[in-house]
């Protein structure tokens, strides 16, 4: 297995599309352990880490732009965007250890497409876009759209994510993430939710959106409980019916970390929590505005 370092996004694509057998990593947080897994190793290793787009935090203009490989303890510790985007700033800080942070991203939480990554939910609910670069020019998808099932994605040979994309959220706007892990920390989610809301001037809940992971093949929306929450002052009732919803929106397995049932009753829980979360948060930022 070879390995190489680029310095740029088109001396990556040269050396990508040169190798046949050839795959891109930042952190190496997944693929250093799916090697010694038994996965076959590829002929050649493409290191990002290097590439200075890659690893950029910037805001302008409304717009967050987070480069594929920045690593996650960057965002969870940058204030600026913890305050606009909490939820996924939690998800960030719940990836593996300390150390692990300083390596792992959010191309790489997304690219390994696992049904249980951290930081999708919240990216999904806060409509982020990833670009995507290849030898065609780059392009621009919802991050939505990336993953295909467990350990599948859209992306075409030679191609990879260079760069997220997220919008200033509006006034009165907040999201949240909480998962299920069996352990208090450093573990795989059993189920995890995301949540943003969005409230009227009178309180009432104007947009919801709600993610669950690890609950189906993919990350999914729900977006029968969205609708119970439009236009409405979020109450006991609605959450009620918010909890049935996701759960009934869940296509889990039955594993030894959980059976199909249980992982649709936490569904249903972890919904209406990231809902209060969220909600709360959104009133939060309009007091203080």
């Amino acid at each position: 297995m070879d390995y190489s370092l680029p310095q740029s996004v088109d001396e990556a694509l040269s050396i990508l599309n040169s190798e046949s057998n050839a795959t891109v990593f930042a952190g190496a947080t997944d693929l250093i352990p799916q090697l010694r897994g038994g996965r076959p190793e590829p002929g050649l290793i493409v290191d990002l880490k290097k590439i200075p787009s890659l690893v950029n935090l910037s805001f302008s203009n409304g717009t967050w732009s987070i480069g594929a490989a920045t690593p996650v303890v960057r965002i969870k510790n940058n204030v600026k965007l913890t305050k606009e985007f909490p939820g996924l700033s939690e998800a960030s800080g719940l990836i593996g250890s300390d150390q692990i942070q300083t390596r792992a991203s959010l191309g790489g939480n997304l690219c390994t497409a696992s049904p249980g990554a951290d930081t999708v939910p919240s990216l999904i609910v806060n409509d982020a876009l990833v670009v995507i670069a290849s030898n065609k020019g780059s392009r621009t998808i919802p991050v939505s759209d990336v993953v295909t099932g467990p350990g599948s994605i859209s992306l075409g040979v030679g191609e990879f994510i260079i760069e997220f994309i997220l919008q200033q959220s509006t006034p009165r706007t907040s999201d949240a993430y909480e998962r299920f892990i069996p352990r208090t920390e450093m573990d795989i989610a059993v189920v995890d939710a995301a949540a943003r809301i969005s409230l009227d001037e009178r309180g009432n809940c104007k947009e919801a959106k709600i993610a669950i992971g690890a609950a189906a093949p993919t990350v999914i929306r729900v977006p029968a409980a969205e609708r119970i929450l439009q236009g409405k002052k979020i109450n006991d009732e609605l959450l009620a019916g918010v909890m049935k919803e996701a759960s009934k929106a869940c296509n889990p397995i039955n594993d030894k970390r959980g059976t199909i049932e249980y992982r649709r009753q936490v569904a249903g829980v972890l919904a209406k929590r990231v809902v209060l979360m969220a909600e709360k948060r959104a009133l939060d930022k309009k007091e203080n505005k």
